[in-house]
């Protein structure tokens, strides 16, 4: 049986999106919501919202972003995700390597019958 687009996406995701949150902050912090709507924007890299934040807490973790508290226009503050230098190298490194990775997959598809 083949498998359906959504558990392909589901294994894809596993290994990438980490490293895309740690793309959206390299142009400056952000809060949960502004990173889940970053995400949202494309087609296929964001499932869920209730993944999120326990992928932030474990880049948290891991030393890759910090976290502020800062006031909202409305409601309680806002957590804010800050890149760290930690998560910088990380995000260079995966993307050095996800080029590599990428073309040889592609090499591959295109290659088989």
């Amino acid at each position: 049986m083949a498998p359906s687009p959504e558990s392909v996406l589901t294994q894809l995701r596993k290994g990438t999106v980490d490293y895309c949150v740690l793309a959206c902050l390299r142009s400056g912090a952000a809060y949960g919501l502004e990173i889940a709507e970053r995400l949202g924007e494309r087609k296929v890299l964001f499932a869920s919202g209730g993944t999120l934040y326990p992928l932030l807490s474990r880049l948290r973790q891991q030393g890759w972003v910090t976290t502020t508290l800062e006031p909202s226009p409305v409601g309680p503050p806002r957590r804010y995700y800050h890149l760290t230098d930690e998560g910088e190298n990380a995000l260079k490194v995966f993307t050095e390597t996800w080029h590599l990775f990428a073309a040889d997959v592609t090499t591959m598809i295109k290659e088989t019958p």
